[in-house]
């Protein structure tokens, strides 16, 4: 095989793995669910984000864990949407929702975190957002509220939820445990204690809810946030 041959089936071959390592569905309306992957424990895990099209431009609720995928994502978001990303907000310090922060704002994204998640970045060498916010703050983008709310410690100390009350889409992150997980995953930074007391709270904040998104794995069944509760009470 000659060399141009080969580099050409290199690069397919290099696509391909690309292409496995972005995953991005619709889950309604104007909101898609994007997965990419990385090495947990020595095999490949999955990892959700969300991203939201409005009129102003394109919203994305955290960072690709696989640095492979920050543009990527931004490549298939302007391809898909003919729109540009504009605001990225991270959920709680860990790399899976932060590694792309300093990446996005390279490329002229805003790029959003609480104050306590902004600390805990700079102390554990994370990737900073570059701006942040203290309290429960309300992003108002291309006719759409979001809304960003503290439900108490539980994956971590810093964990934040995205509610977004039109659609009845709450983000949950890695504070909620999909139905497919058999167990708690990483509790390095946990609070195990307060983890059940902060979910019932956010459940009797938001009673109403079409979608719910967790951090890791299977996001269709929304019951989510009872499969947490259940989990914690083992």
């Amino acid at each position: 095989m000659g060399k141009i041959g080969y580099l050409f089936l290199l690069g397919l071959f290099l696509g391909n793995v690309s292409a496995q390592d972005l995953e991005i569905s619709r889950l309604t309306g104007d909101f898609y669910i994007y997965t990419t992957y990385n090495d947990y424990k020595g095999t490949p895990f999955p990892s959700n984000g969300m991203y939201l099209v409005t009129d102003a431009g394109v919203v994305i609720i955290d960072t690709p864990w696989n640095p492979t995928q920050f543009q990527p994502l931004l490549d298939s978001i302007q391809k898909r949407h003919h729109k540009k990303a504009v605001l990225c907000i991270s959920t709680h310090s860990h790399d899976d929702r932060t590694a792309g922060l300093a990446y996005f704002k390279s490329k002229g994204i805003r790029t959003y975190s609480s104050q306590l998640t902004q600390k805990l970045c700079k102390a554990n060498g994370e990737k900073q957002a570059e701006f942040t916010f203290k309290n429960d703050t309300v992003f108002n983008v291309g006719g759409y509220k979001i809304e960003t709310f503290y439900p108490g410690k539980g994956h971590t100390s810093d964990n934040i939820v995205i509610w977004f009350e039109k659609d009845k889409v709450l983000y949950g992150g890695c504070f909620v445990k999909s139905t497919e997980s058999p167990g708690l995953g990483n509790l390095a930074d946990a609070d195990t204690k307060a983890w059940p007391k902060s979910i019932k709270k956010l459940m009797a904040r938001f009673p109403d809810l079409q979608f719910v998104i967790p951090g890791h794995q299977s996001w269709q069944d929304k019951r989510s946030l009872q499969h947490t509760l259940r989990l914690l009470s083992r």
